[in-house]
């Protein structure tokens, strides 16, 4: 036995008897208690230990001297080593459960220890250094085998071809082996062989052999390339049979699931084929798995043309993909549409977000193509794209913009020419992606297909990739149309469909006159008709009349061609005229409209006609809710009709409902009893479909009649709004990624929710002529008294109600703006949240007071705080448009409140972190009850998930800081005045009544006053500790888990860091899971450049300020003020008192258009005013530099306003912490008190700089300085 043993919580479980009395305890003192308690205070605190600490529980072997605290508080200094210690939990498989500490025997220091200490301490002398280089080495090899195990069982969940997972397993197995420098291996299976490289065979192997349940044999071979001493097994260990032994059981047990899945299945292609839809894997893949999970409907049309595009790789982050399609509906788009464009095999997307992923996927397979998605890094792309040139010169790259304004940057950079295709730009119409698809098909197959004279052409002449990244779109949109008319036009003859659905006609886009004439010579005979720009390229330079030139001479070869001149010079129209050709506006706000009405008679629409037994029309459907509508009423004999001729599933195939098709395709009439029975199931395939697919996405109120989780209900068109975007890509990523394979013993879900777009609020605010108003009336409750007697639309007032009588919980009623929550621009806490009880007998009157709710949300918008905000990030009011997010609270009923067992916020980055902890490790805060409680800065429970059951604070500051009282929602039968402000649904009560109605169960500690102590649970009696240690600590529910994962998950999905908002309820099922529900979720802007402080640099005498615990990152020398509190005169009871002086000296600033950096004692944005000045956003939103500091009286606490921190974070303002008790960090105010003082207040003083300061700050080191400019 080692000296000490300890769980993986720093528990002790086991202490030599003999260092008992060494250390003056007994062993009844230290069992159970944190290793802490033997450790000096600055040892257990310092970031060394906490390194190591983290070693230790990913397995490693640490060698240190640690400092120990004796009973007595004398010191003693003890050189050994903290191992891991590994129990073998089911057959060789071994996991890490223990750590202990012993004598370091190697080293010299111990001498003296032992020796004066020499009749205490029991057999270490038989302790050498061999049994100690023994014991890691055990060790090691045992998490080596533990790896290879892990390992290949991650390799067969991922559900690859067998030959390539077996291939890759073979490759892993020499790193398991002692020597594995002089390892190769070798896996047989089925006369395939699997070879490590430089495979031989050799005199020194160790062999297991295997046969699956169908008598297919293998064997797993390891051999050493030279000979090395006996041991159990020749020169291999026990360990490594059993290891080996191991795999091969592994190995086999999936081949036989795999054939079990193949006699299910009765096919013999699902053997060697992926198992993705039997086997889920737990890789993260976020776009990849997105879009496949959007894209359920697989190819099941025949080949029609030579060349497809089979494989697309789409390189983007996952929220670039998302936002960039309207609200959700990406894959949908990218997809659905397709099928209706050529009725043919379906593309696959495969979503990666970085080079590296897109290179592993290059190599892996071969890709028709691949499109770069500009997002915020403009350079990032050109670098990718060079790489990909570099490696595969032959695959074509077209990139994807963003905006217009990125159009010149790029066509004008000769390395985007060079190594890009052809630039797009998203301009909103979402069918700009299958233009890309079909412009590169076109090119491939108009030789082959004119060939054959069955295709005709339309040419595109335009250089301009703003045109024709909108033309393209709305041309092919034609081609459907034409198609779609094919299908129902022609002749009953089911073959002469098929081939004539082969003859859609080909866009051709060239950029020059050259071009054009070339394809016109080639095709002459196949043109449907050409559509050409003014002003493009001749013998390479920009020719103003080369459309005219062109036309002109097409004209006078083919006389009756179609022919279109458009233009942005409206003077053109004349030469147009003068050709007797059309001319269209290119600034035309009908130009879409104009384009398919000069085709019109080319291309035509196709309906589904339901027909009598005589083939007379008897009901016409052009979409699908038609169509399911007519298919309840139409006669059994149409329905035989066209059941026995297939109609039904080819006009589903032509308009993209394949998964529908698929169902009915394979079944004949015959196959039903009767016409009913035929009808019903048709009615319920259509019903199935449409709910799965309305999973994870945005659906109108028309479309459902079930409200529940699965999807988010639009109400009112119009975007989403930020807040209201978050919420539908939360309920997209719970349905496209399986939280429960990585987490099986909680929940992840989202509340029912609706949301309300951003046009209700345009009605509105038109409807009612409030625009006048709202931008002359600044008396905010002017505003909030008239739009309550508004008027919102008659429409969504009839959906509220329906919405009403389906929803009893009480709701929230949330702000939703356009720039809320966003990506490039988020804030938050600006606007209003009101809670509904929604709990009152007559529905008339939850029906007011929600609609008062959103009226008053709306008039937030309008509040003296959203303008200051809008203002300091320079927008103007009018352009923010407000959307409203209807959404139940998560909790249930006590008495006559309701409220969340728990509520937290969590970020993935730790802007504060402190003892062990890490930033990137990120942290949570919790309260009981509703979460206003945590998102305002009360007195919440802050912790790091990654070391949830450690405690860093002792049980006295535990009890000072701990939640003293909770919000709920008031179920009390009273008025409910809104008018009061978003607390009007609230009630605040004292933390006991939790414990009365049984919350505090899981949630709460006992400090032991007498004892200093803290005792988990209720059954001891004393003051309560909001601490959740039962959760925490003792893992009650994953919850630490839970919040990691989740953070992980979101942040890889955003591609950035991320804050979520969470609600938890531990009621569990009948699965024995309670819930956790995510309620929100934020992007963390800061400023991306790297910047690094050099402080050897650093001239000492100039500098103002420096903290070790700095928030931002880069430079600022553009400020020379200064507003600071004075501390000489401070008074923690008038913090209120300096909230409203700080508001008027920005304001002051702000009219001078002046940044400053702003000083004072405690956590500036607090709600408590205890424990700092509580201000809100806009009380300081000059503010370029905040810094927070602590007096001796007046420490810093650790918790803090989530809105405000996020606002911070999003408009890349410094934000500093000085604790000079603590650390290095600290203020020179003999140097602020030297300056000009330009303005002073009751308690700040306002000095200015001659010359600019130096703002430095290094987001990586956590360190900022603020020095004068040397001159």
């Amino acid at each position: 036995m080692a000296l000490i043993e300890f769980n993986l919580d720093g528990i002790i479980e086991k202490v030599k008897e003999n260092l008992c009395k060494l250390l003056g305890y007994n062993f009844n003192e230290l069992n159970g208690n944190h290793i802490s308690i033997l450790l000096e205070k600055s040892v257990y605190k310092s970031d060394e230990f906490s390194v190591m600490w983290a070693k230790l529980r990913e397995g490693g072997v640490q060698q240190v001297e640690i400092h120990f605290l004796k009973k007595d508080k004398t010191d003693m200094f003890i050189n050994g080593v903290f191992t891991p210690v590994l129990e073998k939990e089911r057959d060789t498989l071994y996991k890490l459960k223990r750590i202990s500490f012993d004598f370091n025997l190697v080293n010299d220091k111990n001498k003296s220890i032992k020796e004066k200490y020499e009749n205490l301490i029991d057999n270490t002398e038989a302790e050498t250094a061999e049994s100690l280089k023994k014991l890691i080495f055990e060790n090691k090899e045992r998490l080596k085998e533990l790896a290879a195990i892990n390992q290949t069982t991650k390799i067969l969940k991922e559900g690859k071809p067998i030959e390539e997972s077996l291939q890759q397993i073979c490759m892993l197995l020499p790193k398991a082996w002692q020597y594995p420098e002089h390892a190769v291996a070798r896996i047989i299976f089925d006369k395939n062989e699997f070879k490590t490289p430089d495979f031989v065979e050799t005199p020194w192997m160790q062999k297991q052999y295997f046969e699956t349940i169908d008598n297919l044999k293998g064997s797993i071979e390891v051999y050493y390339l030279k000979s090395f001493i006996e041991l159990d097994e020749g020169p291999f260990l026990k360990e490594e049979r059993h290891l080996i032994d191991n795999l091969s059981a592994i190995i086999v047990n999936y081949l036989n699931s795999l054939k079990a899945k193949y006699i299910l299945k009765g096919t013999e292609k699902e053997y060697v084929e992926k198992v993705e839809d039997e086997q889920k894997t737990p890789s993260r893949q976020l776009l990849h798995r997105f879009l496949n999970k959007q894209n359920y409907d697989r190819d099941i049309f025949h080949d029609l043309m030579p060349f497809k595009v089979n494989e697309i790789l789409l390189i983007a982050n996952l929220y670039d993909a998302y936002n960039i399609e309207k609200e959700g509906r990406f894959s949908e788009h990218i997809l659905g549409e397709y099928y209706q464009l050529n009725l043919t095999s379906i593309p696959r997307v495969t979503g990666v977000s970085s080079y590296e992923e897109a290179l592993m996927q290059l190599n892996k397979k071969h890709y028709d193509f691949v499109i770069i998605m500009l997002g915020v890094d403009k350079k990032a792309p050109i670098e990718i794209s060079r790489s990909i040139k570099l490696n595969f010169p032959y695959i074509p790259i077209f990139m994807l913009l963003n905006n217009n304004s990125d159009i010149a940057l790029y066509e004008k950079d000769v390395n985007v020419v060079k190594l890009v295709d052809k630039i797009f730009v998203w301009n909103g119409d979402s069918r700009v992606f299958f233009a890309m698809v079909k412009y590169l098909e076109d090119m491939v197959n108009v030789e082959n297909d004119t060939k054959i004279g069955l295709v005709n052409v339309i040419l595109l002449v335009e250089d301009s990739a703003k045109y024709y990244s909108r033309y393209l779109p709305m041309l092919y949109s034609s081609v459907l149309e034409q198609t779609k008319q094919l299908i129902e036009d022609v002749s009953n003859d089911e073959l002469y469909k098929v081939l004539r659905l082969r003859a859609r006609p080909k866009i051709l886009l060239v950029k020059s006159y050259e071009e054009a004439i070339d394809i016109f010579h080639k095709y002459r005979d196949h043109l449907l008709c050409l559509i050409t720009d003014m002003k493009f390229f001749r013998n390479n330079v920009l020719d103003e009349n080369a459309g005219y030139d062109l036309v002109k001479y097409v004209r006078s070869n083919a006389k009756d061609l179609p022919t279109i001149i458009q233009s942005s010079d409206p003077e053109n129209a004349k030469l147009a005229y003068e050709l007797k050709v059309t001319f269209i506006d290119k600034n035309s706000d009908t130009l879409s409209q104009d384009i398919k009405s000069f085709i019109s008679h080319y291309l035509g629409f196709g309906n589904f006609i339901y027909k009598d037994a005589t083939g007379r029309d008897i009901a016409i459907a052009s979409s699908l809710k038609e169509f399911e509508k007519h298919l309840k009423t139409i006669p059994d004999e149409s329905l035989i009709y066209h059941g026995k001729r297939n109609h039904f599933s080819l006009w589903l195939m032509a308009r993209g409902e394949i998964s529908i098709a698929k169902k009915i395709n394979p079944l004949k009439t015959t196959d039903f009893k009767n016409a009913q029975e035929l009808r019903n199931f048709m009615l319920n395939a259509i019903q199935n479909h449409r709910n799965e697919k309305n999973k994870g996405k945005v659906i109108s109120f028309e479309e459902t009649d079930v409200i529940d989780e699965s999807n988010i209900v639009s109400l009112a068109s119009g975007s989403l709004g930020g807040k209201g975007r978050g919420l539908a890509f939360i309920n997209t990523l719970i349905y496209n990624y399986d939280f429960s394979q990585m987490i099986p013993d909680i929940n992840i879900r989202t509340p029912i929710t609706s949301i309300i777009g951003t046009d209700e609020f345009d009605y509105f605010i038109e409807r009612n002529k409030l625009y006048d108003f709202v931008n002359t009336e600044r008396d905010h409750a002017v505003i909030r008294k008239v739009f309550l007697e508004s008027k919102l639309t008659d429409g969504l007032v009839r959906k509220l109600r329906l919405l009403l009588k389906k929803l009893t919980k009480p709701l929230a009623i949330r702000s939703s703006g356009l720039f809320e929550d966003s990506l490039m621009q988020p804030f938050a806490g600006i606007f209003e949240t009101y809670l509904i009880p929604n709990n009152h007998p007559d529905l008339e009157v939850r029906l007011l007071q929600v609609m008062d709710a959103i009226k008053l949300v709306y008039a937030s918008v309008f509040s003296k705080i959203a303008r200051g905000y809008v203002e300091a990030i320079n927008y103007k009011i009018e352009e923010e448009k407000m959307a409203i997010v209807i959404q139940e609270v998560v909790g249930n009923t006590y008495d006559e409140v309701y409220y969340p067992h728990i509520s937290g916020v969590a970020q993935s980055y730790n802007f504060y972190p402190f003892s062990h902890m890490k930033p990137e490790e990120g942290f949570a805060v919790m309260a009981v009850g509703l979460g206003s409680y945590v998102v305002e800065g009360e007195k919440a429970y802050r912790f790091s998930p990654k070391y949830a059951g450690i405690e860093i604070n002792s049980p006295k500051d535990q009890y000072k800081s701990s939640q003293v009282d909770f919000y709920a929602v008031d179920l009390q039968p009273q008025p409910l005045n809104l008018l009061e402000g978003e607390d009007a649904g609230l009630i605040k009560l004292d933390i006991d009544v939790s414990e009365k109605h049984g919350i505090l169960r899981h949630c709460a500690s006992v400090y032991d006053i007498d004892n200093n102590r803290i005792v988990p649970g209720l059954s001891y009696p004393g003051p309560r500790i909001i601490n959740f240690a039962n959760i925490l600590k003792y893992n009650y529910i994953p919850l630490s888990e839970t919040i990691e994962l989740v953070l992980d998950v979101v942040k890889e999905a955003m591609g950035s860091p991320v804050e979520i908002e969470f609600a938890i309820d531990l009621n569990k099922d009948n699965k024995s899971r309670a819930s956790f529900y995510l309620l929100q979720i934020k992007p963390l802007i800061g400023n991306a450049e790297d910047y690094t402080i050099d402080e050897s640099k650093i001239n000492k005498s100039d500098v103002i300020l420096f903290s070790d615990k700095g928030m931002g990152n880069g430079l600022i020398n553009d400020i020379t003020d200064v507003i600071y509190v004075d501390i000489d005169i401070f008074d923690k009871s008038k913090t209120d008192v300096m909230a409203e002086e700080i508001e008027k000296l920005n304001e002051e600033m702000i009219k001078e258009n002046r940044k400053y950096i702003l000083i004072g004692p405690g956590r500036w944005g607090t709600r408590d005013k205890w424990i700092g000045i509580p201000v809100n956003w806009t009380q300081i939103s000059n503010a370029k530099v905040i810094v927070e500091t602590s007096l001796e009286d007046f420490p810093l606490d650790a918790s803090s306003g989530s809105h405000f921190f996020h606002n911070v974070t999003s408009l890349n303002v410094g934000y500093f912490s000085v604790q000079q008790e603590l650390n290095d960090s600290y203020i020179n105010w003999d140097k602020l008190k030297q300056e000009e003082l330009i303005n002073q207040t009751i308690f700040f003083r306002h000095v200015r700089f001659k010359q600019p300061l130096d703002v430095k700050m290094d987001g990586k080191k956590r360190m900022a300085v603020i020095t004068k400019t040397t001159q």
